[in-house]
């Protein structure tokens, strides 16, 4: 969601602003813009399109600068059009000497939008952010830093931002509060010029450029010129931020065989499973607090596993989901008791803290705003134990909470989450396995047996991706279909909501999942010869119940699409279609459930011509509350 990237050098500095951009396509946009300094003005190019088309205007129209700012938007306050994208330009008109990007929602832009119109400045779009660069304008007096830093404490919401001044050539303020900034230091390793200085709203966009990262924290302002920086906090006062190697992945960019992201991800799978599970040693003793504790040796953690009687689990989206499996796995083997909770909920309501609560926060990004207020929220209730299930090791959540597990799941491109999903599922499956273990409830010999599913899951894995062929035939039933249900009982329930947000995210059917028990309580009305209905169908305890469910589907003429274990004994006939993964594997099977389901619904889109990486009105980091 929304993207920044600004620079200052002496070279010409477009290039990198474009190239800036087009690495944060994954986070998802409506439109873009890019602007630099010029001695007549600022000027700028601006599109509703995609990068590359950005990126032809501004070959076209030979858009040079040293000094300049690069935005991709995902709309918020006002429709996808050339006059809401940024950079917004302040005046607006030829006059016009401040430029400016913002991340975030401003709350209270109404009241200042009659204050500045009163000033007699001219609003030309819907936006919040044009509200920002009017007010810097009324502010600025010579000192581009402090008109900004004043502007900023009238501000009430979230931002990131980054803006530069006509009359000041060479720089650049940025400042966060509540969205991600980060600061880019030439010299480093890849960088072209020395003491060229860059901002972005994410470390990737600098990849290639820099790998010298300065991580803001809330509150502060950065003043970038050729050559150095300085950074103030929330209080006006000078401070120090360590600069770190950071090297960002670029590998994410080469599709190789695959027609989309999401099917590359999809297909990666088994390999980012593996990187995620490598800590695990191959000696005795292999699982343990160390997992989510590396810096300390494991004795942080074990102290704060042993401090807890009861978990929490704050997460958005497909997060939550994996969330929900946890739950399961929590109480059935360690016995803990476990609550999940919509990160965007939690703190609007009135929660009882326990202090010996373990808070547990997934996040793909490390930067969802739901869930980074979610985290705050409970650090402020008294919750002083806090871990992060997270695929970015430099992440403001990571950074935030006290211990950590990284996925290792590498760069996910595509909107709708595959490898992040079944990466956070693998490390909530080890943290119930440690804490099982602390609690004295994981014999030796059960964690030999635990170790041995999970080396060979990524070989288990693979075996369902071969299915693919199958699941393309299924797709090409579902293509003309405006929706579906999702079952599961037990453990597999929570797999049957990702398999329903995956269709509805990226084919645009309307699709719910229930658990399969409360069909008669309501969803069985909906079912119909015209309503496919997919079953997630492992053969565990709960499969003569499941079966029982089929039955009152195939009762109504509904058309039934099961994915089932070997050896369950469910059999394709008229109006069931059956799918048999190779094996059934325990506790581990919704780990394999979910490549299906991924899969039904890639090629369901495709079948269906949607735009599957960047499907509409989504974004793949979501920033804004």
């Amino acid at each position: 969601m929304c993207g920044i990237v600004a620079a200052v050098s002496s070279r010409n500095i477009v290039p990198v602003l474009v190239e800036g951009l087009k690495r944060l396509e994954y986070r998802g946009y409506d439109s873009c813009g890019v602007a630099v300094y010029d001695v007549q003005g600022p000027k700028r190019a601006r599109s509703v399109s995609r990068v590359s088309e950005l990126d032809a205007q501004v070959r076209e129209s030979a858009l040079t600068g040293f000094t300049g700012i690069a935005h991709t938007r995902w709309a918020t306050h006002g429709a996808p059009a050339t006059r809401n994208a940024h950079p917004h330009f302040s005046p607006s008109n030829e006059a016009a000497r401040i430029a400016l990007v913002h991340n975030g929602i401003i709350e209270n832009h109404d009241a200042l939008r009659v204050e500045l119109v009163a000033k007699g400045y001219v609003f030309i779009s819907q936006t919040d952010t044009e509200v920002i660069a009017h007010l810097i304008d009324s502010l600025y007096d010579g000192d581009l830093f402090d008109a900004t830093r004043a502007a900023l404490k009238r501000l009430h919401g979230a931002y990131s931002v980054a803006v530069f001044c006509s009359e000041e050539p060479h720089r650049i303020v940025g400042a966060r509060d509540g969205s991600p900034l980060v600061l880019g230091c030439g010299g480093g390793a890849g960088s072209a010029i020395a003491g060229e200085c860059f901002l972005a709203s994410d470390a990737m966009a600098l990849a290639g450029v820099t790998n010298r990262i300065v991580y803001l924290e809330d509150g502060d302002a950065v003043d970038i010129q050729l050559g150095r920086y300085w950074i103030t906090d929330r209080e006006d006062r000078p401070v120090e931020r360590e600069a770190r190697t950071v090297n960002a992945h670029t590998g994410a960019a080469d599709l190789g065989p695959y027609r989309h992201y999401m099917q590359k991800e999809i297909f990666e799978q088994p390999r980012a499973i593996a990187d995620t599970l490598e800590g695990l040693a191959d000696d005795g003793g292999a699982i343990g607090p160390w997992l989510f504790d590396a810096s300390n040796d494991g004795r942080k953690a074990a102290a704060a596993f042993a401090a807890i009687d009861s978990v929490l689990i704050l997460a958005c989206g497909t997060s939550y989901y994996s969330g929900l499996t946890a739950k399961y796995w929590l109480e059935s083997i360690a016995r803990i008791p476990t609550q999940v909770e919509v990160a965007s909920e939690y703190r609007y309501r009135d929660s009882v803290p326990n202090p010996k609560t373990l808070v547990v926060v997934i996040s793909q990004s490390g930067e969802t705003a739901d869930t980074l207020a979610a985290l705050k929220h409970a650090k402020a209730l008294g919750h002083a134990h806090t871990l992060a299930i997270c695929n970015v090791g430099t992440s403001a959540i990571v950074r935030l909470t006290e211990l950590a597990y990284l996925t290792r799941a590498g760069a996910e491109v595509g909107v709708a989450s595959t490898k992040a999903f079944t990466t956070q599922l693998c490390a909530l499956y080890l943290l119930s396995l440690t804490l099982a273990k602390l609690r004295g409830r994981l014999s030796v010999e059960a964690e030999a047996r635990e170790l041995k599913d999970l080396r060979h899951l990524p070989a288990a894995l693979q075996s369902v991706l071969a299915l693919e062929p199958q699941i393309i035939a299924w797709a090409e039933a579902f293509a003309n279909k405006e929706n579906a249900l999702f079952l599961g009982r037990g453990l597999h329930y929570p797999i049957a909501l990702e398999g329903a947000l995956k269709l509805k995210e990226i084919t645009y059917i309307h699709a719910e999942a229930y658990p399969a028990g409360e069909l008669k309580h309501g969803p069985l009305a909906l079912v119909t010869e015209a309503m496919p209905v997919v079953t997630v169908a492992p053969n565990d305890a709960l499969l003569e119940k499941l079966k029982s469910n089929l039955q009152e589907v195939r009762a109504r003429g509904g058309q039934l699409y099961v994915f089932a274990d070997a050896g369950s004994h469910i059999e394709s006939s008229e109006g069931l279609h059956v799918i048999r993964l190779p094996e059934h594997y325990g506790k581990l099977s919704p780990i394999l459930h979910t490549l299906p389901l991924q899969l039904l619904a890639y090629h369901t889109a495709v079948a269906r011509g949607t735009d599957v990486d960047k499907p509409r009105n989504l974004a793949k980091s979501v920033t804004v509350e």
